[in-house]
């Protein structure tokens, strides 16, 4: 097979278009072309209302030699590489202890997935509840006003992607194309195939939950066990003579012990508890910089035709999303950058805490997309060195989280409901009375307000400075009625729990593997998942010695 790369066609071409564009394309004879698949399709939307297809095709002809040599020095002209997945390792007989993954995120997922099919029968603890139950504790909060603090939008089978847009695109360097991996089987557990060519493909939350409960089954039927209600507390750690460390195993909070060599440490992002115990275990852990901000919410129609111009509605463009970035350079100003991050076309921002008191916002659409507004976070890049109010030592970023959290809990009235403001009034410096054209969408609720205390003052002057530069990118971005809703701090891992590039584990604490998200190797459902399963093949090898 050929792959050949960045064909162009018009939006709307007919099918047979395609076939003749090879041929074309190649210089192909009649007959010699024998057939093809679609590996990618995206568009080019530079032009409005001239919007191009790109395709990327697996191309099969009669004579792939001479086609090869006739365009030598076409890079767009390859042979099509070999994405299939193959083992790394097989689990030996009587292996004394089963590997343990913490946590059933995408990471924990895919690392119990590839443990499992490698024989190695792992056990996955999660402190939260199956997806199911979880969804109801989390509807509970959004329509109640009710907390669950072990299963919510952070905690439970899925993680926090379940509650998002499900996007599955990333621009992490995959030279051994798991994120192929990561596709394929999420099309066996019930994904739409498209996820396997669309340039960003995505799930939506409903069947991301019939997707996860899918996929524990057929880590459960390979001999891994999934445990539920399992909040891991604490280390069994081993220290030699020579001062070395070793995990050999993990104490759970109902004081119950489990023995285990190698422990996958796939928390996700909001484990603070989790993350002060390795800390005052003496796992080798560092602050790390991440992001916060609002959620920005405008009609996902002004997005459409600021986007696609008189083609938005299309069927194949479907809503549309944005990519925005502002590195702030005004005089006096912040100078830093402020950028629109987790954007959800066609739906809703939603009530992302995992602590009483606190309220935090996320993004969340369906595989419709069909919702009437569109929100992204609109964050402003922080570092440890704005950590230093809030405390020292690598927990500071989690102290600087909780203090605009629980702010943003007051300023919302004391309810779980969310501070918000239209964005005229944020601009213009002055309390927002009411709302107008756009409506919030974040339940339980939303509080009009004035958002200039809600995070701190550089934060608030780097996005002031942005939004109007993001209106000459997309026009009516900086509209009046547009609503912001606050706080967004959850954009990352605020630590990371540093590793050997060479064989995942912990720098100091031999058996312990971090990975994912939470250990500030990851930044999204895909990348997260294609961790897991580097962090799995590590685990094997480690077991087995490279055998």
């Amino acid at each position: 097979m050929l792959r050949l790369t960045d064909l162009k066609l018009p939006l709307d071409h007919p099918p047979e278009a395609l076939d003749a564009a090879i041929r074309e394309r190649l210089r192909l004879p009649a007959g010699a072309l024998r057939g093809y698949t679609v590996f990618r399709r995206g568009y080019d939307a530079r032009k409005r209302g001239a919007i191009a297809l790109i395709y990327t095709l697996d191309v099969e002809v009669a004579d792939e030699a001479a086609v090869l040599a006739r365009f030598a020095e076409d890079r767009h002209v390859q042979p099509t590489p070999d994405t299939r997945y193959r083992p790394v390792a097989k689990a030996p007989a009587g292996l004394a202890h089963r590997p343990v993954v913490v946590g059933f995120g995408p990471c924990g997922i895919f690392a119990a997935l590839i443990l499992a099919e490698m024989g190695f029968h792992p056990i996955v603890l999660d402190r939260g509840k199956a997806v199911r139950e979880r969804t109801r504790d989390t509807w509970d909060l959004w329509r109640k006003r009710n907390l669950h603090p072990e299963s919510n939008v952070q905690f439970g089978e899925g993680g926090a992607g379940t509650f998002s847009d499900g996007k599955l695109h990333s621009q992490i360097s995959d030279p051994h194309h798991h994120g192929r991996k990561v596709l394929t089987e999420f099309v066996r557990a019930g994904a739409p195939e498209e996820i396997l060519y669309v340039s960003k493909p995505h799930i939506g939350t409903f069947r991301l939950v019939t997707m996860v409960e899918n996929m524990r089954g057929t880590i459960q039927a390979l001999g891994g066990e999934i445990r539920f209600d399992q909040r891991v507390d604490d280390l069994l750690i081993e220290t030699d003579a020579a001062g070395g460390r070793r995990v050999r195993g993990v104490k759970l909070a109902d004081g119950g012990e489990l023995r285990s060599d190698h422990v996958v440490l796939a928390v996700g992002h909001s484990a603070r508890d989790t993350f002060a115990m390795l800390h005052a275990r003496g796992v080798y852990v560092e602050p790390k910089p991440f992001s916060i901000g609002f959620r920005i919410e405008h009609p996902q129609s002004l997005i459409d035709r600021a986007r696609f111009g008189p083609q938005a509605g299309h069927p194949i463009l479907g809503a549309a999303d944005y990519k925005l970035v502002h590195h702030g350079n005004k005089p006096g100003q912040s100078g830093r950058s402020v950028y629109s991050f987790c954007m959800c076309p066609g739906g809703t921002v939603v009530a992302a805490t995992s602590e009483p008191g606190r309220v935090v916002t996320n993004g969340m659409s369906q595989y419709s997309r069909n919702e009437r507004n569109a929100n992204a976070a609109i964050v402003c890049g922080i570092t440890p060195e704005d950590f230093a109010p809030y405390g020292d030592g690598p927990l500071a970023g989690i102290a600087l989280q909780r203090h605009w959290e629980s702010h943003a809990f007051v300023l919302g009235g004391g309810d779980y409901a969310a501070p918000g403001q239209r964005v005229g009034d944020f601009l213009a410096g002055r309390p927002s009375p009411a709302f107008g054209e756009v409506l919030p969408s974040y339940k339980p609720g939303v509080r009009p307000t004035d958002l200039s205390g809600a995070l701190p003052d550089y934060a608030i002057a780097a996005i002031r400075e942005a939004l109007p530069v993001f209106d000459r990118q997309i026009r009516g971005f900086a509209t009046h009625d547009a609503v912001l809703t606050g706080v967004e701090t959850r954009t990352s891992s605020p630590v990371r729990i540093r590793r050997n590039e060479a064989d995942y584990q912990s720098l100091n604490t031999r058996g312990l593997f971090p990975a994912g998200e939470g250990a500030g190797y990851a930044g999204g459902i895909l990348s997260a998942a294609v961790d897991g399963i580097r962090v799995a093949e590590a685990v094997a090898l480690d077991i087995t010695g490279g055998r």
